[in-house]
């Protein structure tokens, strides 16, 4: 007999103490690998219930409903698919789809990347990402409603439009008094172009009054008293002014007491077609033309009367996806910005320091390090963006006006106009439902594939 000690080795002639261990009995397995997964079931089966109403059902009524007509009740077939890719409205919005797959994430993204890199080498990094991603706790019926005004044509009341007239008004000059014309009896005749030409020739000595009506209260208030201009031998002199008196009364035609000057206005002498003299009005409306203009005829060009710069159309047909694209960037540049810092601080400085001594710029170093190293991020942002914007629907119907709301059109708004619109078939809604699911479905197989293929690493 041996007996084992305490270091293992075995001691002859005593018996071991300790019984050998037990094995599971085939019972207690059994217990363990069948009771168990009945009990994760259970728990599970809420979950799936809630799963297959809210998701599978509708899923598979939608599939099912899209081969019937408006009523339900007729079987048609591919009918509405056929008719779907055949509808001008849905083929717009397959295209504006399109641009809002292209556009939106890769912008969006590129701009959470700038702000996560530029943040952080500022002081108020904090800061200055808490400004940038508060629009994401702003819901897109509130930002819609801003961006709406921010869109807004009038440049008194669009923020948008009104930057970029006082940027375009800083480069060029107004027009003084946009809708004023002369009278038709004041002998000026009116060209295709809106200006305005003396019948008669002028003359050295003799004065040539300009009257003209309908200027803009506003273009007239502070303006001086008009002033009758004195003859200058050799010279073509005149006064320009608004041939108005307030109460009524006065002689039109001539300049009476009250009666404003017309400044700034800019008067051409004009001989067989071509321009001799220039000048422009004083403050009290006078103006004087040298001497080659003898025998000329004067001529008020088109540009005194035009109306104002008044901005961009942002609302239009042709400008309207870009500017809902650019309240969307808006939105969701903070949440792009937040991802990619996450994934910044957990980028090796030593990389960036050894590539800084070995002579790259801050630029290589962003491109051939930091980028690299943050392209799992940025596929993550930028395939969640996509499923996001294959969905999109309230900016569009909030922002879009009317008018314009056809040429934005994206596949989620035009289900909702077939369905619930004022020509209802939930049959042909059904269809595009079904057309944009397998339009999603591409994107979220990469997403599951990347996801599976990180959790092997």
């Amino acid at each position: 007999m041996s007996t084992a000690t305490a270091d293992g080795a075995a001691t002859p002639g005593r018996a071991s103490s300790s019984p050998p261990a037990k094995r599971p009995s085939a019972r207690a397995r059994k217990s363990l690998m069948g009771t168990r997964p009945w009990l994760a079931a259970v728990f599970l089966l809420p979950a799936l219930v809630l799963l297959g109403a809210l998701v599978v059902y509708p899923i598979a009524y939608s599939v099912y409903r899209s081969f019937f007509d408006a009523s339900g009740n007729g079987f048609v077939g591919l009918d509405n698919y056929q008719e779907m890719f055949s509808d001008d409205a849905t083929k717009t919005a397959i295209k504006n789809n399109v641009i809002w797959l292209i556009l939106a994430p890769t912008v969006s993204t590129a701009l959470g990347l700038i702000f996560a890199v530029l943040t952080e080498r500022v002081r108020w990094a904090t800061a200055f990402k808490l400004v940038v991603f508060m629009p994401m706790a702003i819901s897109m019926l509130a930002a819609g409603i801003i961006f709406r005004l921010v869109y807004e044509q009038d440049p008194d009341k669009g923020v948008a439009n009104a930057m970029w007239v006082s940027v375009h008004d800083s480069f060029s000059e107004s027009p003084p008094f946009p809708g004023a014309h002369p009278r038709p009896t004041a002998g000026l005749t009116e060209a295709s172009n809106g200006s305005f030409t003396t019948k008669d020739a002028v003359h050295a000595g003799t004065p040539a009054a300009l009257p003209l009506v309908a200027a803009k209260r506003g273009d007239i208030s502070g303006a001086q008293d008009a002033k009758a201009a004195k003859a200058e031998p050799g010279k073509i002199t005149g006064t320009v002014w608004f041939d108005f008196t307030r109460g009524g009364g006065g002689e039109q035609g001539a300049i009476d007491k009250g009666e404003k000057a017309m400044a700034d206005l800019k008067v051409e002498a004009v001989k067989n077609g071509k321009v001799v003299a220039k000048t422009t009005t004083a403050a009290d409306g006078t103006y004087t033309l040298p001497a080659k203009a003898e025998g000329a005829q004067l001529r008020l060009p088109a540009w005194n009367f035009s109306e104002p710069y008044n901005g961009v159309d942002w609302l239009g047909p042709s400008l309207v996806t870009p500017a809902v694209i650019g309240a969307y960037v808006w939105i969701w540049a903070g949440f792009a910005m937040v991802l990619i810092a996450a994934g910044l601080a957990g980028v090796p400085r030593e990389l960036m320091e050894a590539a800084r001594m070995d002579g790259a710029n801050e630029w290589q170093v962003f491109r051939r390090i930091t980028v690299p190293m943050l392209a799992p991020v940025l596929s993550v942002v930028v395939v969640t963006l996509m499923i996001n914007v294959m969905k999109i629907f309230d900016l569009v119907y909030i922002i879009a006006p009317g008018p314009s709301q056809d040429d934005a059109n994206v596949l989620a708004l035009q289900l909702f106009q077939s369905s619930f619109g004022t020509d209802v078939n939930q049959g042909l809604g059904s269809a595009i439902a079904v057309l944009l699911l397998l339009l999603v479905l591409p994107v979220m197989f990469i997403n599951i594939r990347r996801i599976r293929r990180e959790s092997r690493r």
